[in-house]
This record gives structure tokens, sequence and C-alpha cells, in this order.
């Protein structure tokens, strides 16, 4: 095979730009840090860990999918200490790299003639943390396991917000001490959950006792923890002390004797077993891998799977660039967890005073609760996942709701007799509504359905961007949805009962005189309230009902009858400004509560309005005149604000807010985003920059694939993004010109339109 000149440089060229491009996305810090908020993620499979090295000591916070105790908080599984002995990091060289190609960090350190590297890494595979210790000379090692929940804490006041019950705790509210101990030269910890927790307190509050039976409960028979050992090392005693404000006991083992090298691992484990004999049995089968050659090989093909690489004169491009892979890597360690990447912090929370000075509480709270599920925060998280082609990580969030399916069935029959799933937002994680946000002082008449609520009140769309996301995954990728389509059906049923159902209560007719449901009371996001024809909603129903309507399994009965679902959609509302015509977000609403843009759904995420498409001049004049968008737009936390530009072909615009949404956090981990509206690391945050940089390089609209419709022409990029079809597309743009296209399969070529002037 002969190779031209031209191919041969564009070889070299994507080469170079590919390998600097991991260099450049490594994280290395030359100094030790002050706390925990300067710690580095690291993690695989489902773990996290927060990682950072202070005064010479080694710290790791462990975080695992799924860990919720009996009050819905997320709980950690404790800290993990090391402390070297001479000791590498009391001298004058030191190094501490997050290695991204193959996803573990390493920390190196010289002390005159002693040079001591520890590589800390987590298998992709097994729930297993390695600590990997080599010297050049002998020394010994404490690997200490320290716990703050060495007793019962009661806890008071804004602490609850890690919980489910937030600001409305009904009596005392306690964090229940775990149980840890020696088992011979092993550290042994974990929480067993209680028989009572918030599950029976929210089933009692919202009248569903005679149904307690058949519900789903994720949190009975939960026990959560690890075990930590080492391979020439031995129990050395227990001590007490204090970080930051948090009291805390620790177990120690030592090395047996001075060594240069030391294996150390932990095992986790998260699940549901009748006894802690059966957790132990458990946990004991875990067997650490023999070699990192398989979770290396895991991360390879991660990155090799998509990317975007900017280089560009414009130094926030580029840290657009390394922080979206950074993003994405705390996004892969948890792309097998049972539950969905928390958008309120995921796996890598740290102490909240150094978040906010004023909440000295443990390490285990984060704002906005640990098993509550806020959809329209949710979804920022996942949506980029089909574009870099992650569909295996996205399965847990399809589970989510498809696991808490029944109980939203049984809470809609139970509260207005009809069918369908009534999903709220603020969910638990066992699909009834945050007992603090439904409310404790209701009106004794007031619907059990209904939350009592200025801000959640009729917010019930939310469900079906996942719904939507779940049928692009059959589309992109080819993969068989079947067992979720019960979850798409039911919650389009809902909307269907339920505005027939409020109708007949007001008067004899169900639809209005166009033959259209009358989607009254509704909302438009949080923020425009007892919405009449919520636009957010109209959109979201007519996308995901035609998408369902073209699966290729769905039985012509059942298409039928969402085809003639379809036809009882309304049509959107306009509104106008300064003589602009623009999208309404409702047809009438009584007040505004939020600071959110549902107007501009249609043009993200459901696609109505966009590139190449009928009434691209209104959507576009919606983002330019509608004072409210205005009011309301911003970088921070889950605002949209850059996607729909970038949606909207507004290049100028989009590249603005993509970049200050992923500029450095300004922490000392460059993607730990936040507070914004919610905590930190804000993964709303991060989610909605991968986005807005996605939309910006390439977008879809049934086959076609529009290559840089919002993108700078000044700024070199090599990219590999996923498209619809089972298809690839791979390209390098450099000095505003695309030297290079391949797409996979090559078919696909003739739906690409390069958009770049």
């Amino acid at each position: 095979m002969r190779w031209s000149n031209f191919t041969l440089l564009f070889f070299f060229y994507t080469l170079y730009f590919s390998q600097n491009a991991y260099a450049q996305s490594n994280v290395i810090w030359i100094t030790q840090s002050h706390n925990s908020s300067e710690s580095m993620p690291v993690g695989g499979g489902d773990i996290g860990l927060n990682l950072w090295v202070e005064k010479g000591e080694i710290y790791l916070y462990l975080s695992q999918s799924g860990t919720f105790d009996e009050n819905n908080t997320l709980l950690k599984l404790g800290r993990v200490k090391l402390k070297l002995s001479p000791n590498p990091f009391e001298g004058k060289t030191f190094k501490q790299e997050l290695i991204l190609n193959d996803g573990y960090a390493q920390i190196s350190g010289s002390n005159g003639k002693l040079n001591t590297q520890i590589k800390i890494w987590v298998d992709v595979f097994n729930p297993v943390i390695h600590l990997d210790i080599k010297s050049n000379q002998k020394i010994t090692t404490e690997a200490s396991y320290e716990s703050w929940r060495f007793e019962d804490r009661i806890t008071k006041g804004k602490e609850n917000n890690q919980n489910s019950y937030k600001w409305a705790p009904q009596g005392v509210i306690k964090t229940f001490k775990d149980e840890i101990s020696f088992k011979g030269n092993t550290i042994q910890f974990y929480h067993q959950n209680k028989l009572e927790t918030v599950f029976d307190v929210a089933v009692k509050q919202q009248g569903l006792e005679d149904r307690k039976a058949e519900l789903f409960n994720p949190l009975k028979n939960l026990i959560f923890g690890g075990s930590l050992q080492g391979n020439r090392m031995i129990q050395a005693g227990n001590y007490s002390g204090t970080y930051l404000n948090t009291p805390f006991q620790g177990w120690t083992l030592k090395s047996k004797s001075p060594t240069k090298s030391e294996q150390i691992t932990i095992r986790l484990n998260t699940s549901k077993v009748a006894s802690v004999q059966a957790w132990e049995k458990e946990i004991n089968a875990i067997k650490p891998a023999a070699s990192q050659k398989a979770s290396i090989k895991w991360w390879n093909d991660y990155w090799k799977k998509s990317f975007i690489y900017i280089s560009s004169k414009d130094e926030t491009a580029n840290q657009s660039s390394k922080n979206y892979q950074l993003f994405r890597y705390m996004l892969g360690c948890n792309a097998f967890g049972k539950y969905p990447t928390k958008f309120n912090g995921g796996l890598f929370t740290f102490d909240p005073q150094l978040t906010d000075s004023t909440l000295k509480y443990t390490p285990d709270f984060r704002n906005w609760g640990g098993g509550i599920h806020t959809a329209q925060n949710q979804r920022l998280v996942y949506w980029p996942m089909l574009k870099s082609g992650d569909f295996e990580q996205m399965k847990p969030q399809f589970d989510f709701y498809l696991n808490l399916l029944k109980n939203a069935e049984i809470r809609t029959e139970a509260a207005w007799g009809h069918k369908g799933a009534s999903f709220t937002e603020q969910l638990e994680n066992f699909g009834l509504p945050n007992p603090a946000e439904y409310g404790w002082k209701r009106p004794a008449d007031y619907n059990k359905g209904m939350e009592y609520n200025a801000w959640l009140e009729y917010e019930w769309d939310t469900v079906l961007e996942f719904c939507m996301m779940i049928m692009d995954t059959e589309r992109y990728d080819h993969r068989n949805i079947d067992k979720y389509l019960p979850l798409i059906e039911s919650s389009l049923t809902f909307f269907k009962e339920h505005y027939t159902y409020l109708a007949k209560k007001r008067g004899a007719k169900s639809l209005d005189g166009n033959g259209h449901l009358v989607l009254y009371p509704g909302s438009g996001a949080e923020t425009y309230k007892m919405a009449y024809n919520s636009t957010s909603t109209i959109a979201a129903l007519k996308t995901v009902l035609e998408r369902l309507i073209e699966y290729p399994s769905l039985p012509d009965s059942k298409s039928k009858e969402w085809t003639e679902m379809l036809q009882t959609i309304p049509p959107i509302s306009f509104r106008q400004f300064d003589g602009h015509t623009t999208i309404s977000p409702a047809k009438v609403w009584e007040r505004i509560n939020n600071t959110e843009s549902p107007q501009l759904y249609p043009v993200y995420p459901w696609g109505i309005y966009g590139i190449g498409k009928p009434g691209l001049d209104t959507a576009i004049n919606t983002f330019k005149y509608d004072t409210d968008v205005l009011k309301f737009r911003s970088h921070v936390g889950w605002k949209q604000d850059n996607i729909f530009a970038a949606r909207l072909g507004l290049t100028q615009e989009a590249a603005k807010l993509t970049t200050l949404k992923l500029k450095d956090s300004g922490r000392r981990f460059p993607a730990f985003w936040g507070p914004g509206f919610d905590w930190t690391p804000d993964h709303n945050w991060g989610g909605s920059g991968m986005i807005g940089l996605q939309e910006m390089l390439m977008q879809v609209d049934g086959k076609k694939i529009y290559l840089f419709p919002a993108w700078p022409k000044d700024w070199d990029v090599h990219f590999k993004l996923y498209a619809p079809y089972q298809t690839t597309v791979e390209g390098t743009l450099k000095d505003g010109k695309l030297i290079d296209l391949k797409v996979l399969p090559e078919a696909r070529k003739a739906d690409v339109k390069v958009m770049i002037e």
C-alpha cells in the first residue's frame, strides 16, 4: 500500500496531536495539598477516591455507588491515611500526577537518597482499590482506616440537607454508627441499615401504607463497607483525632518489618443481603486482580472511543478541551455503578466547610440530598454520553427509573384512580416524592398525589428526557430497549390519563375545541408555574411520541394508540418582543418561580427548532429578545444557554458561554466546579459544558450530520464523536480547514454537511 504525502502528513499530525493531548490532559502537582478540597479524583468501575497529600501523609476518601443509609444520605466509606517512615515526602522533591490515559494516579517523593513511588489505582472490573508502594530503601508503612462514624451522630439544621429530611426533620435524626474492627490483620468496616428508614416515613406520609408490601424499597437489607489489608502488615492499634472540625477514630496496620515494597488493597462491597455474615462472605470472595492490565486497557479504549482535543491561541478554548476530558474521566469512574452519578458531587465530594465555611459538618455532607433524584439536573450529566459513545454508562440512569416504575404507577392509581406512572421532580430512589418537598403541613383535603410545593407542583414531564435518551441509545447504537418500553409508555399514559381526568373534573369535555389535551395546571420547568399548555411539556410529549411511533419493534396496535395521542398534543404558543416573534414558555401562566428558560427547550433537548429546520429565526429571536431569557442568562451550574447558542448556530455566543462554563474551576483540580446552584464538584455544570462543546462541533438531525455548526474557525481540533445509526465521525480541523474526515460506516459520509466558513 502506498501512502500519499498528504496522508502521511495527516497521520503524523493527528498522532502528534493525540499524544500531546493525552500528556497535556494529565494533572500534575509538584507541591502537597493544604486540605481535602485540593484533592484529585481517582476511580473506576463504581468507586471514586479523593486523593491528596497533606503534611507528608497520603489521604483517600472512599466512595462507592449506592451507599445510602437509613436517612438516604449517600455516605462515604471512610478515609484511609498512609504514613511512611522514613518519610520521602519531607524532602524537596514531590510529584502527584493523574495519568489520564491509563486511569490511575502516581505520587513520588525524594528525601535525600530515599526515593519512593506510590501507584493508586482502582480495578475497573472488581471493587478493589490498590496502593502499590515501591522504594529504593527499606521503609515502614502505616495504613490507617479513619472514621467519623464511630458513634451515632445527631444531625441538626442544614446538615439534614444531606439526607431526605432536609429542612423538615420529623423528630431527632441520627446518622447511625458503623461497625469497625480488626479481623486478624485486616480492618473491616460496614454500615448496616436499620429496619426502619425514610422509605417507611415517606410511605406513611403519602398515604400508601396499604400498598407498602408491593413497593420497591432500595434501603431495606442494605449493607455497605469494606476491608483494608496489606501483604506484610499487622495490627498496630487505635488512635483518635480531629480533621478540620470532625472528630474521628483510627485503626492502624503497620509493616511487620521495613521493606522496599508493599501492596495494600481495599475491597468494597455494597449489597442487599439478609445478614452481616452474607455480606462478609461476599466481600471475602472478592479477589484482587493479579495485574492492572485489564483496567488500563479499559481506560485506553475509553479515550480512543471518543475525544475532543483543541489546540488554539485562545487559552480558554484549550482549557475547555482539557476540562472536557477531565470531567469525562470523573464520569467514567462510575461506568458500572448500581446507581447513576449524582449531579451534586458524584463520587468526589469533600469536607463541606471547604465549599461553604458555615457548614462545619462531616465529609458525608452534600447539599440537595443523597438518594434524591433531581431530574432537571441529572439529565445534564447523561445527555453528553450519547455523542461520546458511552452508552453502557447510561444504563444505571435508565435502570433507576425502570426500577421505580411500579411504585410510580401505584402512586398514580392511589392518588387519582387512573393509569400511568407519575414521576415527580425531587424524586426519592424509591420512586416517591421527597418528604420535605412533598410537604408535611398540607391542607387536609389536598390531593395525596401532589407535592405541596410552589416550585415543584405539577412538574412531571422531566422523566420524558430520560425516555428520549433511552430511545436515542437504540438509534445511536442499535441497542435493544424493549425492556424499557413499559417505562416510556407508562410515562406517556400518565399525561393522557391525568389531563383527561382533570378536564372531566372541571367540565363535560375532556379535550379543547381543537381536539387537544388541556395541559392545565402544568409547569414550565420550575419557573413558569400554574402554566396552561407549557411549551416544555408539549415539546417533550410531541418528540417522545414521534420517536416511539417510529420504533421498529412497536406493535401496530400500539402505534395506532400513540398516533392518536400525538394528534391530541396542542401546538406551541408564541409571543412578541419589539415586533419579534418568539417561542412562549406556555400559553399563559400565573407566576415565575425560578430562572430557567423552558421556552428554549424546543431547541434543546427536543430539537424541534434548529439548524436546517423551519422556524430557526423564531428560535433565535427567543434567545436574543425574550426579556426573561436575557435576564436568566448565565454559564453557572445547570444553565443551558451555551447549549441553546450552539444549537442555534450562534458561534460567538456559544464559544463565550461554553468557555466560561469549562474554564478552570478555581480549585486545585480544574474540573471541581461549583457549588453553583447545587454542590461541589457540580456535575451538571460539567455535563452542560460537555454538551455545549459537542453541539458546537457536531449536531445531528435524523440522518443528517452537521459539522462545525457553531465552531470558531481558529480553534484547531482533532475529534471523534458518535452519531445515530452506529456512526462515528472523526476529523481534524487545521487553520480553518478540514484536513481529514473519517466517517464509519463510509456510506454515512454522504450525510455529512461541513459548515465551517
